[in-house]
């Protein structure tokens, strides 16, 4: 039997008017430090993000999206915050903003597989 480790993800979200505070789920954060696992999958879906948010620069917001994308895989182009260590990069990639990019308070669970526990939390989450 695999053995079971502890993770922490957080939710990605578009809030078009943050005033308003409605949001739409976009991707997921996923970290497992005995893992040493650190992944954000997104499911971006254009005709619902466009008929829920008509007026957002879906181009800008997409690129901003995958900026996230190349921090959690410390790409080169992310910069200084992709030199970080994994959970310095998680903390900053879950930290709260004020911005339409948006992340949900990170919740916690156990799992063997953290890759596939990603692509589940995706599946149910965002799509």
């Amino acid at each position: 039997m695999p053995a079971i480790s502890s993770y922490d993800y957080a939710i990605i979200r578009i809030v078009p008017r943050v005033e308003r505070g409605e949001c739409i789920n976009v991707g997921v954060i996923l970290f497992c430090r005995t893992r040493r696992f650190l992944k954000a999958k997104l499911a971006l879906d254009e005709q619902r993000i466009r008929s829920f948010a008509p007026n957002l620069d879906y181009a800008a917001v997409e690129k901003q999206l995958l900026q996230l994308v190349q921090v959690c895989n410390a790409e080169p182009q992310s910069g200084p915050i992709g030199e970080l260590s994994q959970s310095e990069r998680f903390h900053w990639l879950v930290a709260p903003r004020s911005t339409i990019i948006q992340v949900s308070p990170v919740h916690s669970g156990l799992c063997s597989n953290p890759e596939s526990v990603l692509d589940h939390l995706v599946q149910e989450l965002v799509q």
